[in-house]
């Protein structure tokens, strides 16, 4: 409660205080008791914002104390769980990086067989491009199994690429290029009747002047 100057008057007066100097002690008394008070409102002021910020601190604190509680809690949990996703994830690039070598080995061993079955290169790109790897295997030596039943199943699916032989007259999957009229020269339709593609279409340019061009 702030005194104002008649209060301290009539209190300065009571105690036969000098009539002259009344104005003077009262206004003086009332100004320092202003200038404390005012002093006082400012710490407390300052002392209520401290104590909100320590709140706000301590509250931030506690949160914070909370997570690293419940990683200190399961620090084994939580390490066998990163470990084991990273080990399941180089398991399985192993696995791909395996099955990709594998794969491929097949496909070496499958070009060698499709040679000895006499099949053109086409056919061989063919054979490769369309087998079943999942229902071959490789033996210890990176030679496919079953090497005889392969071979003849490569010759029954894709009897149009066998190359010929010399008893079976010239082979039309690559068609003779002498340029002359000799035996090996193609008809126009000995060349239509090729069946593969581009083979058909190499054996037309080849002899271009029996198709106009």
């Amino acid at each position: 409660m702030a005194f104002s100057v008649k209060m301290v008057k009539s209190i300065l007066s009571s105690h036969n205080m000098p009539v002259d100097d009344l104005d003077a002690a009262a206004e003086e008394i009332c100004a320092r008791h202003s200038a404390d008070f005012d002093s006082i409102k400012e710490e407390r002021d300052n002392l209520r914002t401290e104590r909100d910020n320590l709140k706000k601190d301590t509250e931030t604190l506690a949160s914070v104390q909370k997570e690293l509680d419940e990683l200190k809690g399961n620090p084994d949990e939580n390490y066998k769980a990163r470990y084991e996703q990273e080990k399941k994830d180089f398991a399985d690039y192993k696995a791909q990086v395996a099955g990709e070598k594998a794969l491929e080995a097949k496909k070496t061993a499958l070009r060698e067989i499709a040679k000895d079955a006499n099949l053109s290169d086409a056919g061989i790109a063919k054979a490769v491009k369309y087998t079943d790897y999942s229902k071959i295997e490789l033996d210890d030596k990176g030679v496919l199994k079953g090497k005889a039943d392969i071979l003849k199943s490569l010759k029954e699916e894709w009897p149009e690429y066998l190359k010929k032989t010399d008893t079976d007259g010239a082979d039309i999957s690559n068609p003779p290029t002498d340029g002359g009229n000799g035996a090996g020269k193609k008809t126009k339709e000995e060349i239509l009747a090729i069946k593969d593609t581009a083979a058909r279409q190499a054996a037309m340019v080849e002899n271009h002047e029996l198709f106009g061009y």
